[in-house]
């Protein structure tokens, strides 16, 4: 029977590019599932989800992502964060599943000047950080498991900095963005593809160990500039103007510098990283069909 895989959070950025590329690889079954069809958050359910279905890989695609949100609704975004982690994890462990976890820049504090390696040292500087960070360490509880951070990450799906500018150009006359904050936006289809590409490959080598991998798309810029880029793209006649951080006080602190080094997931499994710009060109040719 062909490998299955579970992803939970369906309808998220990640999940709907999934979806996406699931008639990619037709040699897995894929249970996509959300909130309404498994709940990660309650034990019972994930050990028995696991139990029927027989799961061979489990990509948790399911976050609480509202960074200013997070630093009221503490709770919500720890359960989701963090304990529905630590219940896949065991669930993996327990059924001889690899865990395939997403996590995020924003567990470093973002005072590097030089892009973060996997074993640079964590201290998120917001609360949705530190439940990103609790995520992870209940994903490794089980040594199998593969975390995955992230960062910038937009796709046709869901709300994301791309989207919200194409909006706002289309609304407004001039708008400005932070130009102080840097770090490497990531298409959702790109990050689909690589997790894909790396089941293939724990799927011809089960012995591969687990472990903390970083992706995003190549090349460094500021939020600014990537507005610069949305709005060139678009054509839009809407000025883009650069402000720094303090202008634009938000309740969740967010980190300066968030570039991260990508060359172990490229040595490890050969992911292929393609450049922002490559793959914004892509999201707007996308667009346009």
């Amino acid at each position: 029977m062909n490998p299955i895989i579970l992803v939970a959070g369906k309808n998220g950025q990640l999940g709907s590019e999934l979806q996406q590329l699931e008639p990619a690889f037709p040699q897995f079954i894929f249970q996509l599932t959300d909130r309404s069809t498994l709940d990660i958050t309650d034990k019972q359910q994930v050990d028995e989800y696991f139990a029927k279905y027989k799961i061979s890989f489990c990509i948790n695609a399911a976050a609480y992502t509202a960074v200013d949100k997070a630093e009221a609704e503490k709770e919500t975004a720890l359960f989701v964060n963090e304990q529905a982690v630590a219940n896949l994890a065991s669930a993996c462990k327990q059924h001889n599943a690899r865990l395939i976890h997403v996590s995020t820049d924003y567990v470093f504090d973002g005072n590097a000047t030089i892009p973060y390696t996997e074993d640079h040292p964590v201290s998120p500087v917001n609360f949705y950080g530190e439940t990103k960070l609790k995520g992870e360490q209940a994903a490794m509880q089980d040594p199998s498991s593969i975390v995955i951070r992230t960062s910038w990450v937009y796709s046709h799906f869901g709300n994301n900095f791309v989207k919200t500018m194409l909006r706002l150009m289309r609304d407004r006359d001039s708008l400005n963005v932070v130009n102080d904050q840097v770090g490497s936006p990531t298409n959702a289809a790109d990050l689909a593809k690589a997790i894909l590409d790396i089941i293939v490959k724990l799927q011809n080598h089960p012995s591969q160990p687990g472990g903390i991998y970083h992706y995003s798309n190549e090349g460094v810029i500021s939020w600014f500039q990537f507005a610069e880029a949305i709005a060139s793209y678009s054509g839009t006649s809407c000025k883009v103007g650069a402000i720094p951080s303090s202008a634009y006080p938000t309740p969740a602190k967010r980190p300066a510098y968030s570039v991260l080094n990508k060359e172990k997931i490229k040595n490890d499994f050969q992911v292929q990283v393609p450049h922002w710009k490559e793959s914004l060109d892509k999201f707007f040719k996308h667009m346009a069909h």
